[in-house]
């Protein structure tokens, strides 16, 4: 071999070591975590040769969510719940698997508006969990619409949704226990632009109101050990905050609580305190029974059999100030809009085992309207 045949072998084949090298590098860089125990990726990964990353929908102390196109699937869009290498989220992502393959074995035709997974698998320490592709959540339309409300019509559409696909949980001895906007999501965020001539200002009006029901997390089934406190703050029901136990009724609570924002564009209950939370209740729906105050742990919160609260405290004219009975946050002196309420009142009644069951609920004539397009139709007719 002469010597410019030999350097031209030896160049390939450092050529051909440093293409490897820098693969390798590639590879150990595409399976960093942060410092939180984040996965670090970039749009272009790919993941168990199937899933390119596009983007990022969002983020939780559990991880991120990202959109992928899943190479198996003909190329479809999915999203991506990529778990925190930390040992806890990890067994809080096993414990929502279980949830999800009972939910998949339930309901194999996804017909109960609770959103599909797809497929999961360890991702280098990383619990990955594909499902469906949704849109914006309730939550973040409002935000990005100025905290505009619903319209009532809206509101009833998404209300007979949550109501169905909630109940379908609690048929399957599941309670979900963290029910908020964030975790409603519409299947498409589209919408139409309006002109607001008295605000002069464009507001958005979402096209369709069809929703399903993500993270499911923190479900829990009836036989599993309950955890005392539970759900996001704003939509704790009472016999949480009180530690009296907590079932099913729970999320009908919640429910009650993401209508009323819906319906207002604020949350009811904004306090991050509990004894302020029960005086926000008792000036929104009166005392707390006195059943209920008995039968707590939580005594440092009475005094005498009712709520040991001053009125006269900055904290006092706080409540005052941004509480009222409930009937006073009606909109419109409609019927529907009282129809509204008068469901609120069943959804949001303190003591669990007189709470609206979502059963009754769907039956309330606030839905008749829905129920009627759907007996028309022949089918359920939810999405407008």
């Amino acid at each position: 071999m002469g010597k410019t045949e030999f350097y031209s072998v030896f160049k390939s084949f450092l050529d051909c070591l440093c293409l490897c090298q820098s693969s390798s590098r590639v590879r150990a860089w595409a399976i960093k975590d942060d410092e939180e125990g984040h996965l670090i990726y970039r749009p272009g990964d790919v993941l168990q040769d199937r899933y390119e990353i596009v983007g990022t929908l969002g983020e939780g102390t559990f991880g991120k969510v990202v959109e992928c196109i899943d190479h198996h699937r003909g190329r479809s869009h999915i999203a991506l719940k990529i778990i925190k290498n930390v040992e806890k989220y990890k067994e809080a992502a096993r414990l929502e698997i279980n949830v999800l393959e009972k939910i998949n074995q339930k309901d194999p035709e996804n017909k109960n508006l609770c959103v599909q997974m797809l497929d999961w698998f360890d991702y280098h320490g990383h619990m990955c969990i594909s499902f469906e592709l949704l849109a914006l959540s309730t939550f973040d339309f409002m935000k990005e619409n100025n905290y505009l409300p619903y319209s009532i019509s809206q509101v009833r559409h998404m209300a007979y949704q949550i109501c169905l696909a909630v109940k379908f949980l609690h048929d399957n001895k599941l309670t979900h226990t963290d029910l908020k906007p964030e975790n409603i999501l519409f299947v498409k965020s589209d919408y139409t632009v309006i002109y607001n001539p008295e605000k002069k200002r464009d507001e958005r009006s979402v096209n369709s109101a069809a929703v399903k029901l993500v993270d499911f997390g923190s479900a829990t089934f009836d036989h599993e050990h309950h955890s005392t406190i539970v759900s996001t703050r704003h939509y704790r029901a009472p016999e949480v905050i009180l530690e009296l136990g907590w079932s099913q009724p729970c999320d009908v609570w919640s429910i009650g609580c993401i209508l009323f924002e819906f319906y207002r564009g604020y949350t009811l209950y904004q306090t991050h305190d509990n004894r302020e939370h029960l005086a926000m209740m008792e000036r929104v729906h009166g005392p707390v029974p006195s059943r209920m105050i008995r039968k707590t742990r939580k005594q440092k919160y009475f005094y005498r059999g009712r709520l040991d609260w001053d009125e006269n405290t900055s904290a006092g004219r706080y409540v005052r100030e941004n509480c009222k009975p409930l009937r006073r946050y009606v909109l419109c002196e409609s019927e529907e809009h009282h129809l509204f309420f008068d469901l609120l009142e069943g959804l949001l009644e303190y003591e669990p085992d007189r709470r609206l069951s979502l059963s009754a609920a769907l039956r309330h004539p606030f839905f008749s309207p829905v129920r009627d397009a759907e007996h028309f139709s022949g089918s359920r007719n939810i999405s407008r």
